[in-house]
């Protein structure tokens, strides 16, 4: 509602009123994706339901704003509002696939329930050191969008790169629990699956910091 074609008469409203559904989209897409890695820890049907619906309705603002975005870009702004649309028309369908990636671990964390699994100790204790990174880099990445702070953006893709290592040392190390009977192979392929969804959300963090500090470069360059 707060994105009424009515608006976009009034540009400089409609940009503000953007960059809000835009914020509530982004706060969509972080609490899908904690939700979806707390039932990982602690399965509920209720957590799951959460997720289903808020990754949901991210699709429904990607669609939505997107739209609104592009119809607004071809009217008269200011320079400011202008680098905020490109923000956002950068990085809502980052925000999208990070919902997308918050319901494939959700759907892992689902299996291990219906399968009555559980993840060694130490797999379980490399996992949380990975996702500790990701919250790290997530934290970080949404921060940069809402404030489009260009120093901040430049310490997001260093974590991108931890994240990326931490994710070929946790599947370097079930194997090695599998060789030595420690581990099965369906577990395996659970958790190959949480860490690869981790690993493209830090990617999807990564995108909205270089998009950020491209946009700045750019305004500096002009």
């Amino acid at each position: 509602m707060i994105l009424e074609p009515r608006f976009l008469e009034k540009p400089a409203f409609a940009v503000e009123q953007s960059r809000n559904a835009a914020r509530k989209m982004a706060e969509e897409s972080h609490n899908a994706l904690f939700t979806a890695l707390s039932l990982v820890d602690k399965y509920s049907e209720e957590g799951v339901e959460r997720v289903e619906n808020m990754e949901s309705k991210v699709d429904r603002y990607e669609d939505e704003l997107g739209t609104y975005l592009v119809k607004l870009s071809h009217k008269d702004i200011s320079e400011a509002d202008s680098h905020s649309l490109s923000i956002m028309l950068h990085c809502i369908g980052d925000f999208e696939r990070i919902s997308d990636h918050a319901l494939s671990i959700m759907k892992s964390a689902k299996e291990i329930s219906e399968k009555n699994a559980r993840f060694s100790d130490k797999a379980v204790q490399e996992l949380h050191i990975m996702e500790k990174a990701v919250s790290d880099i997530v934290e970080k990445a949404y921060a940069v969008f809402r404030d489009q702070d260009e120093k901040l953006a430049q310490k997001v893709e260093p974590l991108e790169a931890v994240v990326d290592d931490l994710n070929q040392e946790v599947k370097k190390r079930h194997i090695r629990r599998l060789r030595n009977g420690k581990c099965t192979i369906e577990l395996g392929f659970i958790l190959s699956d949480i860490t690869t969804s981790l690993e493209r959300v830090a990617d999807h963090c990564s995108n909205i910091g270089v998009c950020v500090c491209l946009l700045y470069t750019s305004d500096a360059a002009d």
